[in-house]
């Protein structure tokens, strides 16, 4: 019974710091995406994933060294390189996308995810998904909507490609959790080295020769995209996909602070609103699981 409990409690804990994880990985992301959007007003789309690629790996290598062995030994292979593929695809789509889409569009069909990973989790990776938790998910969507209220081009093909690059990434943290014996510095570096193959062949149209400060603050995008992906992977090996991934809708609430912080872009008032329905839809969630967990734990006896 002891040690039923205690494996209890390690499943409550794991899944608490998996939803800590995946709210930090966000956070993280978000502060790159500010960063990124700050280098690309100057730099190329691609000079900026090849740099930051190049330092993220380099900054990774005696990790990736220590860790070798651990390359020769993957865990199913194939379904490896369909995770990269599939990786270099969505960020492929993300900026075919950009090319045609507003911003807040294209991050409109991407907060979809979470609920394509929701519906994948409940068919291929057989996770239970109720009611309340899909209902949690839909109403985050709409506040989703509301906040950044998508434009009549939502309708045009290019959506179609924002869609399937939502979808993709939804496949990437479908098949992260379906890897989750693989290593944290095999996931994240396989993905750097498919965004670097991307970034070079991007590379020769529009190359810019970096100053000497701008290059520090290209270590420091490498820097941030390791702590974020180290940390999403991470959560996803700790906690069910279906349970995590909704939390992705926070990025809405840290792309107003650093759209007023950092450029001075002042949120709507249908902003705010959208932001506090996905606050509340995630808090839902959160509190949702709490109460699950602790009804799954036996209670124990009182001694004799």
């Amino acid at each position: 019974m002891f040690a039923k409990l205690s494996a209890d409690a390690n499943n409550t804990s794991a899944r608490l710091a998996g939803i800590g994880l995946m709210l930090l990985g966000v956070w993280l992301f978000s502060f790159g995406d500010a960063l990124g959007k700050h280098l690309v007003a100057t730099y190329a789309v691609g000079q900026l994933l090849l740099l930051r690629s190049i330092a993220s790996l380099s900054l990774m290598g005696p990790s990736i060294w220590r860790n070798r062995a651990s390359f020769h030994q993957l865990e199913r292979p194939w379904l490896q390189l369909v995770r990269v593929t599939v990786s270099s695809m969505e960020v492929a789509a993300f900026f075919w996308a950009s090319v045609y889409l507003p911003l807040a569009d294209i991050i409109t069909f991407y907060l979809a995810s979470p609920i394509f990973v929701t519906a994948g989790s409940a068919i291929f990776l057989k996770e239970q998904v109720g009611w309340r938790r899909w209902t949690a998910v839909g109403v985050g969507f709409c506040g989703v909507l509301i906040a950044l209220q998508p434009s009549s081009q939502s309708l045009s093909w290019p959506a179609l490609i924002a869609l399937a690059g939502s979808a993709s990434f939804a496949a990437l943290m479908l098949i992260t959790r379906s890897l989750r014996r693989t290593p944290d510095v095999v996931l994240a570096s396989s993905q750097f080295a498919s965004t670097l193959v991307l970034g070079a062949m991007l590379t020769p149209f529009g190359w810019i020769t970096p100053a000497p400060q701008d290059l520090g603050l290209f270590m420091l995008a490498g820097c941030i995209s390791i702590g974020a992906l180290l940390s999403v992977n991470r959560s996803l090996i700790l906690a069910p996909a279906s349970v995590v991934v909704p939390y992705q809708y926070s990025m809405i609430i840290w792309a107003v602070i650093f759209g007023y912080v950092v450029f001075g872009d002042v949120p709507s008032l249908a902003t705010l609103i959208g932001a506090a329905i996905i606050i509340g839809a995630g808090f839902y969630i959160f509190l949702r699981e709490r109460a699950v967990l602790r009804s799954e734990q036996p209670v124990v006896p009182p001694p004799a």
